[in-house]
């Protein structure tokens, strides 16, 4: 983070520097990387900003999806077809502990602790 700072460069992290809050963009930034970006380090920032700027370009244009039935992001986004989720999750859908948290109380939970052992 320090050297981030020092050089100027913004910070894109989730509240709480989760990777699971924005799912979504960790994956796509896991394949980026593993996919397209694995022929070794850039040597300038021009490289590395032309290496990313084709990477994109080929994740959009040329890579099929599971998620929207097979197609390139490109070609979903004119689609006049229904999109059907060609891939299988194996996770029971996870229910939020409070779905509604604005509704209750805090509660101070060390109080209902009997510290007399």
């Amino acid at each position: 983070v320090e050297l981030l700072q020092k050089h100027g460069i913004g910070i894109s992290m989730t509240e709480n520097g989760d990777p699971l809050e924005n799912a979504v963009a960790e994956r796509i930034n896991g394949i980026i990387k593993q996919e397209y970006l694995d022929l070794g380090p850039a040597r300038t920032f021009e490289e590395a900003s032309h290496m990313l700027d084709c990477a994109v370009l080929l994740y959009n244009s040329q890579r099929p999806h599971s998620s929207i039935s097979m197609l390139t992001p490109d070609e979903a986004h004119v689609a006049t077809v229904p999109l059907t989720r060609m891939w299988k999750n194996y996770y029971r859908k996870r229910t939020p502990v409070n779905p509604h948290p604005d509704d209750d109380q805090l509660v101070n939970l060390s109080s209902d602790i009997n510290l007399n052992l």
